[in-house]
């Protein structure tokens, strides 16, 4: 099991693709239309749940058994398309977005018909200007085809979308801070429960599925779901688009197939790291995954497998760090990243990541001790797990695991930092006696 795998990105080489004449060409939508016309709810229901598909944004959750949580009813149901893509290391939704978003169209129509919702939204990122444009152009081909609106493919199922453009917090990547900022409140994530598939958008359930997820539904639902779940590795069934960043030469998006070992991915199709340097560590899932070291090469790139070396899967933004880079360093701007992109709504988030920042400060300038790393490494464990939503674990986590695997390195950098700066006070100290000295003139 090496190299590409282009299932999700079969025809991503072909010209005008973000075209509606283009996409049709290659059999697009017709997966929307067999589901709205030959198919009912629940045989769209069972076949995304019988391929095994898992979310693609970060958690890994079973796409069918989401959507199967909705309630039955005539209430208004919701889907919302998360494309906040905003953790550092990913990049894949956005080119998935800008060569076909037909395809996410496609998916969050089948989605729509599987939760029986009526009203679709998605909500990407500020930033991602030209990705927001080519949407806003496809679904308004996709409303002229009647694909989108009432009787959507001359069924009896409506549904209207609209690309909502956020402004640029992170914290609406999660689930629920982007329903709130949906909704026209600031971006602050809920209590759970109760949970979006019962109470979520304007109160009526909601499923909430990731770009790349929803953009897997169209081709489960034309080749099986058995086609599906063919490939990856027992619970990681399909290809995953893998951002690949950092210190790698060839770095970029690549699909592949679940189960595919690490080694393969960093040093076969990145390139590895730059001439006559080695990896130090890498994190598999984004920013926010804790990081794994060279002893981990050779594992597969599962859910599972992931979660037993004690990292996570996550987006699959595996971001490569070399061993040209001093590890405290690259821990202070991530937790600095997150201490700045807190919402501040719960306390285990909010103090604990400006602490870690400050402690961090202190490694950094030489006014820590060992056992300062020993309170860090344990005030981590206290947020993981009791934050209103993840940030707080995403600072966490890998900060948890720098100070486990780089342990000693920790300690050298308090060490030198600290004679740096006692030479320093030496040589400020010589420089002023001898200004002194050279003031009073001779006795």
């Amino acid at each position: 099991m090496t190299g590409q795998l282009k299932k999700l990105t079969a025809n991503y080489d072909e010209p005008d693709l973000h075209r509606m004449e283009v996409y049709e060409r290659l059999g697009g939508y017709g997966s929307a239309r067999k589901a709205a016309l030959d198919m009912t709810q629940e045989e769209v229901l069972d076949q995304l749940e019988a391929s095994g598909l898992r979310g693609r944004g970060g958690a890994g959750f079973s796409m069918g058994k989401k959507a199967s949580f909705i309630p039955e009813g005539t209430m208004e149901k919701y889907l919302c398309c998360n494309a906040d893509e905003s953790e550092p290391g990913a990049f894949k939704d956005r080119v998935l977005m800008q060569r076909n978003p037909h395809q996410l169209i496609e998916g969050c129509i089948i989605g729509a018909i599987a939760a029986q919702a009526t009203r679709a939204f998605i909500f990407i990122r500020g930033e991602y200007e030209t990705q927001a444009k080519m949407l806003d152009a496809a679904v308004t081909e996709a409303y002229e085809k009647g694909y989108l609106g009432s009787g959507i493919f001359g069924s009896q199922t409506d549904l209207e979308l609209v690309v909502h453009r956020g402004q640029g917090a992170y914290i609406c990547g999660e689930e629920s801070a982007l329903l709130d900022a949906l909704e026209g409140k600031r971006g602050n994530p809920r209590l759970k429960p109760p949970f979006p598939a019962n109470q979520g958008l304007y109160q009526g359930p909601t499923l909430i599925n990731n770009v790349e997820t929803l953009c897997n539904t169209p081709a489960i639902i034309e080749h099986g779901p058995e086609w599906f779940a063919a490939m990856g590795v027992d619970k990681s069934t399909g290809t995953k688009m893998v951002s690949v960043s950092g210190n790698v030469q060839r770095a970029g998006n690549f699909e592949v197939e679940l189960g595919i070992p690490v080694r393969e991915i960093i040093y076969g199709l990145a390139g590895g790291p730059p001439e006559g340097r080695d990896l130090k560590c890498f994190f598999p899932g984004g920013s926010s995954a804790p990081v794994l070291t060279k002893e981990h090469l050779d594992l597969p790139f599962t859910y599972e497998a992931m979660a037993e070396a004690g990292s996570m899967l996550g987006t699959a933004s595996m971001i490569v760090v070399d061993d040209s880079q001093p590890i405290v360093p690259l821990a202070l701007n991530l937790a600095g990243f997150y201490r700045h992109e807190s919402c501040g709504k719960c306390v285990p988030c909010r103090e604990g990541t400006n602490w870690t920042v400050h402690m961090l400060e202190r490694i950094d300038q030489g006014d820590a001790t060992p056992m300062d790393l020993e309170i860090m490494a344990e005030v981590q464990t206290n947020i993981i797990g009791n934050c209103l939503c993840v940030l707080g674990d995403s600072m966490a986590m890998p900060i948890g695991s720098m100070i486990k695997h780089f342990r000693g390195e920790f300690e050298q950098h308090i060490e030198a930092a600290r004679a740096a700066r006692d030479r320093e006070h030496i040589r400020a100290f010589s420089a002023g006696e001898l200004a002194a000295a050279g003031e009073a003139g001779p006795a």
